[in-house]
C-alpha cells in the first residue's frame, strides 16, 4: 500500500474513533474529498486493520464507529500540531481572554501526557524551534475579554435549555434585566451572547463585557427550531446585525490582486472588469463594520451598491472630518 493511501486509511480511522455515532458512507465522502468507490475501498482498509470497527444499523443509513478510541502510537500528536495549539492559546491570552487560553493549556497539557516520553524527546526539539520561529501580530481593535464565570453560566444554561439571566449595561442606557433563551456564543473582535426573546422569539446579540449577574434560571427555555448559529452569524460582515444588504465592491486594477485573495463574506462573489479591476458582490448585514473596512483600502475601491452603505460611510467620513479639524484648531 502507498504512503499516501496508509495515511488516508489512518486518518478514516480516527475520524470513526472521533465520533460517537459513527459516520455514513456520505459522511467519509465528504470528510476525505473523495468519490464513494475510494471512500469505500478505504473503509474497508480500516474494517480489516481495526478490528475493533463496527458497523451501526442506523435506518435509512449504516454507520462505522471504532469504540474505543485507538492507541498512542497511532494518535500520537505532531510538533506542528502541538505548536497549532500553544499558539492559539498564546493569541487568545494577548487578546485578553485568559479563561478561553487556559482550557487550551489544559488540554496541551493532558495531550502530552498521554503521550510515551520517548516521542516527546523525538518532538521537543521540533517544537522548541518551531514556538521560537513563529508570533503572533496583535492588531488593533476592542479587548476582547470573556469571563470564566461567565462563560461558564452561559454554558450551562444551553446545555441544560434553560433560560439565561443577566443585567445589561450599554453607554448612554440604563442597565435593565434581561431573561433571554440562550443560542450560543459568538467570539471576535468583541465576544457576544445569542439569545432569542421568550415572547417573540426575535434574536439579539449581547457583549459579554457588559453583562453582569449572569446565571441560568429555573424552567425551560428551547431556541428557535429553525436557528442556526452559523447561519446567522454568516450574514454580517462582522458582527452587527442589522438589515441584510446586497453589498456591490468596485476595486481598480491597483487593488484587484489583493482583492481576489481577500475573504470579504461566505457568500461573496469576484468579477474580473474589462479595466482589470474586479467587482466584488455579496449579501450581508453590519454596514457600518463594512464601512470602517474599506477606508484601509482607499481610492482602490468604489461603492456601487447600497445606498445605505454610502451613506454610512459618508457619515463616518464626516465624524472623521471634524474629529481631524478639532485636532488641527
Amino acid at each position: 500500500m502507498r504512503f499516501d493511501r496508509a495515511a488516508l486509511v489512518l486518518d478514516l480511522a480516527r475520524r470513526m474513533a472521533a465520533s460517537a455515532e459513527g459516520l455514513t458512507m456520505e459522511d467519509m465522502m465528504r470528510e476525505m474529498g473523495t468519490a464513494r468507490r475510494t471512500a469505500e475501498r478505504i473503509r474497508d482498509a480500516v474494517v480489516v486493520l481495526f478490528p475493533q470497527a463496527e458497523e451501526v444499523s442506523d435506518p435509512p443509513y449504516k454507520r462505522w464507529r471504532i469504540r474505543g478510541g485507538l492507541s498512542a502510537f497511532e494518535q500520537a500528536p505532531t510538533a506542528e500540531e502541538f505548536v497549532e495549539l500553544t499558539r492559539a492559546a498564546q493569541g487568545l491570552r494577548a487578546t485578553g481572554e485568559p479563561a478561553r487560553a487556559e482550557a487550551l493549556e489544559g488540554l496541551e497539557r493532558k495531550l502530552k501526557s498521554a503521550v510515551r516520553s520517548t516521542t516527546l524527546n523525538r518532538l521537543a526539539p521540533d517544537l522548541e524551534a518551531l514556538v521560537r520561529a513563529e508570533t503572533l501580530a496583535v492588531q488593533a481593535g476592542p479587548r476582547a475579554t470573556a469571563d470564566e464565570v461567565v462563560l461558564a453560566e452561559i454554558r450551562q444554561a444551553v446545555l441544560a435549555g434553560q433560560p439565561l439571566g443577566f443585567i445589561y449595561s450599554r453607554p448612554g442606557a440604563e442597565a435593565r434585566r434581561r431573561v433571554m433563551i440562550p443560542c450560543g456564543l459568538m467570539f471576535g473582535r468583541a465576544n457576544y451572547l445569542v439569545a432569542a426573546e421568550r415572547d417573540t422569539g426575535a434574536i439579539k446579540t449581547f457583549r459579554l463585557d457588559r453583562m453582569s449577574a449572569v446565571k441560568a434560571e429555573p424552567g425551560v427555555a428551547v431556541p428557535p427550531a429553525d436557528f442556526d448559529l452559523q447561519v446567522f452569524a454568516g450574514q454580517s460582515f462582522g458582527i452587527y446585525q442589522d438589515a441584510i444588504e446586497d453589498v456591490a465592491l468596485r476595486i481598480t486594477p491597483e487593488g484587484a490582486a489583493e482583492a481576489r485573495g481577500w475573504r470579504w463574506h461566505p457568500t461573496q462573489t469576484v468579477e474580473d472588469q474589462p479595466d482589470g479591476g474586479v467587482l466584488v458582490r455579496f449579501r450581508a448585514s453590519g454596514m457600518r463594520e463594512l464601512a470602517w473596512h474599506l477606508f484601509s483600502w482607499g481610492e482602490q475601491v468604489e461603492i456601487v451598491a447600497p445606498e445605505r452603505l454610502k451613506t454610512v460611510m459618508a457619515d463616518e467620513l464626516a465624524a472623521a472630518t471634524r474629529a481631524l479639524g478639532r485636532s488641527q484648531a
